[in-house]
């Protein structure tokens, strides 16, 4: 069943009936004839497809770069959509000549997706740096140029708008000025205001079945063409799961935050400032904009980098059928592969985390052939309490080594009470081997596996204990 979308597509009003399934690249091509976003990898991997969506916050728009190919109409309801074809005046803009000029483009394929994010990157700061803008990049892959060129454009790019800063507290007067945007974008607020939308949630009634969609970075690789037919309930505009709190000594996330605001959470970055650095490594700019801690929960991967740092952390999940809520420990929500303790109609309301305790150590390990943007073949995390020698609290997880996240309930016992000892820790190991079920594959055979875990396992200790020097007995 079509449903009524209301934003405003680059300069113009929109208010279409449309199947709220379709994934916004689709309706910019094929509807809107705006082919300057391209359709490539269709797995948010390439960065060909992106776009800028602002949306409107405390009378500002906050804008974010996205993958088109992996985002549902539906969550356009209300919002500023900028397509390369919104950034053009009668000439080419200041970044679109720097391209050109500095040989940052040949194909062209991808340079609509490099030229969005990086004025994304400009429009959501005051003040720029060269290597920020170049890693605001890192969802756009370019096969043609070797980067030389982008860099070069991009250099040269944050010269030009550090020569004259009048405006620079409001980026995007500053970015008028500076023919990167069109005027146009300064009416975006006003506009926005008046648009009647709905905040909440857009159900597509076409189908029988029932499938909740947030973030969508999974469901829209996996299946992308079955969700036109299926009964969608798209909740990452939901209010009610969009928060994150601290109520005593727990923090709770709301079942529709992204990792990008988690990230960036000023309650996270607090209690947590370890998890930054570490989940980094979570996929690029566009996609941490989109998913969400809960769907990678449930997504259930054995090798997820988030399910894997919250097992370590305690982490609980709330979940709530209509008025019926439970909660339980995550480690108690994987029954087996992609088999979860959850009813067919519970949603994931939010997560918990306890804070930790002042002096708990934590470290995540992720051996994979890229450092970023890969998936793990093994991955590991650990939150460890020394009080007076002896190891009193100890949570330790792993994954890639059985058919679920998998949270080392043996090993994390043996260790507390325990003296941290080269000894130790090879016990552990061994533990740690009897609890895990790796399987050969296409990241390693299951001999490989065991091997990298125990090694993994080493590396949270030398890493988290160096005073101990245990470095060197260990190897």
């Amino acid at each position: 069943m079509e449903k009524l979308i209301s934003f405003y597509c680059n300069n113009e009003p929109v208010s279409v009936n449309v199947n709220p399934s379709i994934t916004l690249l689709d309706f910019l091509r094929n509807h809107k004839k705006l082919t300057g976003t391209k359709e490539g990898c269709r797995e948010g991997d390439c960065g060909a497809c992106t776009i800028m969506l602002g949306t409107l916050i405390n009378g500002k728009v906050k804008y974010k770069s996205i993958n088109s190919c992996l985002f549902p109409i539906a969550d356009a309801n209300g919002k500023h959509v900028v397509s390369i074809e919104g950034l053009n005046n009668n000439e080419p803009n200041f970044i679109q000549s720097q391209f050109v000029d500095e040989g940052g483009t040949q194909c062209g394929f991808c340079t609509p997706g490099f030229v969005i994010s990086l004025t994304n990157y400009f429009v959501n700061h005051t003040r720029y740096n060269v290597d920020d803008a170049i890693a605001s990049l890192d969802g756009n892959i370019c096969r043609c140029t070797g980067y030389v060129g982008i860099k070069r454009a991009i250099q040269n790019t944050v010269g030009y708008l550090e020569k004259n800063d009048s405006t620079k507290n409001n980026p995007v007067a500053n970015l008028i000025e500076k023919n990167i945007l069109p005027a146009y974008f300064a009416e975006i607020p006003k506009r926005l205001k008046r648009l009647q939308t709905k905040t909440g949630s857009v159900k597509n009634s076409k189908g029988s079945k029932s499938i909740i969609v947030s973030g969508g970075t999974d469901l829209y690789v996996q299946r992308w063409e079955s969700l036109l037919e299926e009964n969608n309930l798209f909740v990452s505009e939901n209010p009610k799961l969009k928060s994150i709190l601290k109520k005593q000594n727990k923090i709770l996330i709301g079942g529709a935050v992204t990792v990008e605001e988690f990230l960036e959470s000023n309650i996270i970055l607090k209690h947590f400032p370890f998890l930054k650095e570490h989940l980094k490594l979570f996929g690029s700019l566009p996609i941490r904009n989109r998913a969400t801690i809960a769907g990678n929960i449930v997504n259930a991967s054995p090798i997820g980098d988030i399910t894997n740092i919250l097992l370590a952390l305690g982490a609980n999940i709330h979940l709530k059928d209509k008025n019926i809520k439970r909660i339980l420990p995550l480690n108690k929500f994987y029954l087996g592969y992609k088999t979860l303790n959850k009813k067919k109609n519970e949603i994931v309301e939010a997560i918990s985390l306890t804070i930790p305790k002042k002096n708990v150590r934590f470290n995540y390990e992720k051996i994979s052939r890229r450092t970023y943007l890969d998936i793990a073949s093994v991955n590991s995390s650990i939150s460890i309490l020394v009080q007076n020698g002896k190891i009193k609290e100890a949570f330790l997880s792993a994954g890639g080594v059985a058919p679920i996240p998998l949270f080392l309930k043996t090993t994390s016992k043996f260790l507390i009470g325990n003296e941290i000892s080269s000894s130790l820790i090879n016990h552990a190991i061994e533990i740690a081997k009897s609890e895990i079920s790796p399987i050969s594959d296409a990241r390693g055979s299951k001999e490989y596996k065991t091997l990298l875990l125990g090694q993994l396992i080493k590396a949270h200790f030398i890493k988290l204990f160096p005073e101990l020097n245990i470095d060197e007995v260990l190897k």
